[in-house]
């Protein structure tokens, strides 16, 4: 399966690409909004894993268009991974569509379980 990792921060990038590798999945990391919107559309990945804030597009624009771009079909589930935590950024993630929400910093294991069952759905 493969997973798009839209998340501009390097370090957080390289860490969940590798615990993603390390479980079987294949990851392809993009470091702005515009460019997973590209790549995304390109591609159709199996799960977007999406930060709020990046450059150019941020995650809750990414979001709305790629719900908006989504045909009649099962839509790809999203991830959002965001240092945003209240409670405003999350009801407005899930209103837009969001598959599930992890606020920073997230627990290696939590986020592993969450991948696992989102992508279990599809």
């Amino acid at each position: 399966m493969t997973v798009l990792l839209a998340e501009d921060d390097p370090d957080v990038s390289a860490l969940v690409r590798h615990v993603l590798e390390a479980d079987g999945y294949r990851v392809e990391a993009v470091a702005d909004g515009a460019e997973a919107l590209r790549r995304f559309e390109e591609r159709r990945p199996d799960l977007l894993v999406l930060d709020v804030m990046m450059p150019r597009l941020t995650g809750f624009e990414v979001l709305a268009r790629l719900r908006e771009l989504e045909d009649a079909g099962t839509p790809v589930p999203v991830l959002m991974l965001s240092a945003r935590a209240g409670q405003d950024d999350i009801v407005r993630g899930f209103e837009l569509g969001v598959s599930d929400y992890v606020t920073k910093p997230f627990m290696i294991g939590e986020l592993r379980a969450r991948v696992r069952a989102l992508l279990a759905r599809v």
